[in-house]
């Protein structure tokens, strides 16, 4: 089964919670348990956040998520000036801020930053996923 959905959104925040409720939404039919969708939405809301406050350039971003087999992927595209994640240091646990490149490292199985000057950054966050039992996505894997 692979499902593919892809957003392009206002950098604005409105935007985050549109894009948690769209893939929240789509996790919850497919019946993925819920401490997994929890880590999933909030990665997405640190990497969109990161994109409102960050990327100064371009009125716009872009959210995909991909469904495969038991991953799902989530990649961020943003036009601002793009960012080194090498020389963002680790804020401290109680910190007010800073801490959502931390946050998504801790919570995917996978992370990427691609940085392109001048053009925007990309972040990738890749999650294996879990299903409740007897759920349309369990079902769906169980028939491959």
């Amino acid at each position: 089964m692979e499902v593919t959905i892809a957003l392009r959104l206002p950098r604005d925040a409105a935007s985050v919670s549109v894009t948690r409720q769209i893939l929240g939404a789509e996790l919850e039919v497919l019946g993925v348990e819920q401490q997994i969708r929890d880590d999933i939405l909030l990665m997405l809301t640190e990497a969109c956040s990161n994109v409102i406050k960050h990327a100064t350039e371009g009125d716009e971003y872009t959210v995909s998520a991909q469904l495969v087999a038991d991953k799902f992927v989530i990649t961020v595209l943003d036009t601002g000036g793009g960012f080194d994640p090498d020389k963002i240091g680790e804020r401290p646990p109680m910190a007010e801020g800073g801490r959502g490149l931390q946050i998504m490292r801790a919570l995917a199985d996978d992370v990427r930053f691609i940085n392109r000057p001048r053009q925007g950054a990309i972040v990738c966050l890749e999650k294996a996923l879990k299903y409740t039992q007897d759920s349309p996505g369990e079902l769906l894997r169980a028939a491959r």
